[in-house]
């Protein structure tokens, strides 16, 4: 039977729709959208593409993406490498870095501790987290994991494996949104800014 889409612009759908995020109705129109530009920009996009998957490797001391091992974040001598912030993904490691506020190290674990979803502490780069404090010159340990429940489990997790090492461990504030409205608060975000509280 004759079908009204071409093949080549059908793999091209079906592969885009793969991208999280990207359902059908958004994938034809990435495609069409693609189909519909110069050559030039289709192999832009074809050659970023490639790059990502040849250019890119994991730092083997923080394990973040980086073009060169170590990264630049790690090999700086401008950042504090006593301190070292976890966090769950590499967006994470950005949207710190958005602030200006942290000039310390990172250890991105790549997840979070989920038993219904089959991750448990061996999937995630937690062990190498507790390499690096017990070869010596962490002093502290940020734990900016997400405040969900799967980010408290790791974060408990990693601070009772981290007992009886020299270095302090520490979680990021949580509390009320700046912006925000105290009487649209959930009563688990009033609670914890409570205890969060701190002196002006």
């Amino acid at each position: 039977m004759p079908t009204a889409l071409a093949r080549p612009l059908a793999r091209l759908i079906d592969e885009l729709s793969k991208l999280p995020g990207v359902g059908p109705k958004t994938a034809q129109r990435l495609a069409y959208h693609i189909l519909r530009g110069t050559s030039i920009d289709a192999e832009s996009l074809a050659a970023a593409v490639r790059s990502v998957k040849a250019d890119l490797r994991y730092c083997s001391v923080c394990f973040n993406i980086a073009e060169s091992d170590p990264c630049e974040l790690c090999s700086s001598s401008e950042r504090d490498q006593r301190v070292v912030c976890v966090v769950e993904e590499p967006l994470d490691v950005l949207a710190i870095e958005r602030t200006g506020q942290f000039r310390g190290a990172y250890h991105v674990l790549h997840g979070a501790i989920s038993p219904v979803n089959g991750v448990r502490p061996d999937d995630l780069r937690i062990a190498e987290l507790a390499q690096r404090v017990r070869s010596g010159g962490v002093e502290e340990v940020i734990l900016a994991t997400n405040p969900n429940l799967e980010g408290e489990a790791t974060a408990m997790y990693i601070a009772q494996l981290l007992t009886g090492t020299p270095a302090r461990v520490t979680r990021l504030a949580r509390g009320l949104p700046m912006g925000g409205d105290l009487e649209y608060a959930d009563e688990v975000t009033v609670s914890r800014a409570l205890e969060g509280r701190r002196a002006l």
